[in-house]
């Protein structure tokens, strides 16, 4: 199997190539991997410490976070250096001020695994949440670089469980130590006979948790909020959109809508301004327009949705009508948010712990939207109890972060 795995990245290669002359998205896969030599050459310090991060994309940066901030607070002259497998991490993260560089992770072929780990000579390494590299692992191991998983997440699907998947396996034996989120991975990595593992949680409610000490102010939605009850709606695909649009054109409460798509392609915001018939406002426009004369607000550009979720009276966070389904709702909760998202949710764990708990509501058909918004609206008891749910459920499950940084400073 490790040989069709081999095979498999040398076929895929010009194919990446080629595919990269008809998709951006693909073009910056492709182009970005050429000048990871070349940074790491200009960023690094060889005469420093470096700690490795390698993040999937965004969502697993937000989980590694906190503990590059702890490391740079208590070895401030320590190097980080993050690489992302997707653009959609490293164009958003590429220029962060807790890290030293950030770089693609060259695909992995044992080529560029001898030549990355060569080049970065890693003091420590932290592979974050579910991306595990074969021949990167391998070399960690014969080069005895301590090498950990953070805030890690096992399925039974996984390669791992498989009857072919022994080389996967073998893989896993480069790690010094697992952190994973929960009971199930502690078990399914039991069941291959690890016992290296600690059950730490997830860093993500670290992180969340101290957008609070953060200043989030904004004037402009100050301003077009204008004391009025205000829907956000994050991350929001068509999908979504197309469910909430005619509660939005027809809604009679006196109520604003903040929109935040997860896509701002303008063609995508376009067709969406489109579609609403109430005096909406974009940000790309907003200079020197009042905005409290609007009643909908779509943020055509990114950086400010966590912000934005602290202005939220509720919250519907996207995702939940397509694949692979929900996205991140923990910006909205730890504001202390009542939440609303589709039907998919059932492979996020904090989705369905919430759903459980009361403080979000699960929507399945663009019936049931009318009704569930206008009864929070109408019950502002009911919507504050749980916006408290939602905000002790971070709260009660911060932790991961400190129980790592136990460990890493012990050993």
């Amino acid at each position: 199997m490790f040989l069709v795995y081999t095979i498999v990245w040398l076929i895929a290669t010009p194919i990446l190539r080629v595919t990269a002359l008809f998709s951006k998205k693909m073009k910056l896969f492709v182009n970005g991997r050429k000048t990871v030599w070349s940074t790491l050459d200009k960023k690094l310090n060889p005469e420093k410490e470096t700690y490795w991060f390698h993040a999937a994309s965004l969502g697993e940066f937000e989980q590694g976070l906190p503990i590059m901030e702890e490391i740079k607070k208590q070895q401030p002259e320590t190097q980080i250096l993050v690489s992302f497998f997707s653009p959609s991490g490293y164009e958003v993260r590429k220029e962060h001020p807790i890290t030293d560089a950030v770089v693609y992770l060259s695909l992995d072929t044992v080529s560029n695994a001898k030549r990355f780990i060569k080049k970065v000579q890693p003091k420590k390494v932290f592979f974050i949440k579910y991306e595990f590299w074969p021949n990167y692992l391998n070399q960690l191991k014969k080069q005895n670089i301590d090498t950990y998983l953070i805030s890690g997440i096992f399925r039974e699907k996984q390669l791992f469980f498989k009857w072919y998947g022994g080389f996967y396996r073998k893989a896993l034996t480069a790690f010094n130590h697992f952190f994973v989120q929960n009971e199930s991975s502690l078990s399914l990595l039991k069941q291959l006979k690890f016992t290296n593992v600690t059950l730490a949680g997830d860093t993500r409610f670290d992180r969340v948790a101290t957008i609070l000490e953060q200043n989030n102010t904004l004037n402009f939605i100050d301003t077009f909020k204008d004391n009025k009850k205000t829907i956000v709606i994050g991350s929001s695909w068509p999908k979504d959109e197309d469910v909430l649009i005619d509660y939005i054109n027809t809604c009679t409460l006196d109520v604003k809508f903040i929109i935040a798509p997860h896509n701002i392609k303008a063609n995508e915001i376009l067709a969406l301004h489109q579609k609403i018939i109430k005096k909406t406002v974009l940000f790309s426009e907003k200079e020197n327009i009042d905005l409290a004369h609007f009643d909908v607000f779509i943020i055509d550009t990114i950086g400010l949705l966590t912000k934005i979720y602290a202005y939220a009276d509720i919250a519907y966070v996207g995702g939940g009508f397509g694949n692979p389904g929900v996205h991140n709702l923990l910006e909205p909760a730890t504001f202390g948010v009542p939440i609303i998202i589709g039907p998919n949710y059932s492979h996020f764990a904090e989705a369905t712990s919430l759903v459980k708990e009361g403080g979000c509501i699960a929507i399945h058909s663009k019936s049931e939207v009318e009704t569930i918004f206008n009864h929070l609206l109408n019950n502002p008891k009911e919507q504050m109890e749980k916006g408290e749910i939602c905000a002790k459920f971070v709260q009660n499950n911060k932790g991961a972060t400190t129980t790592i940084l136990n460990y890493l400073n012990q050993n």
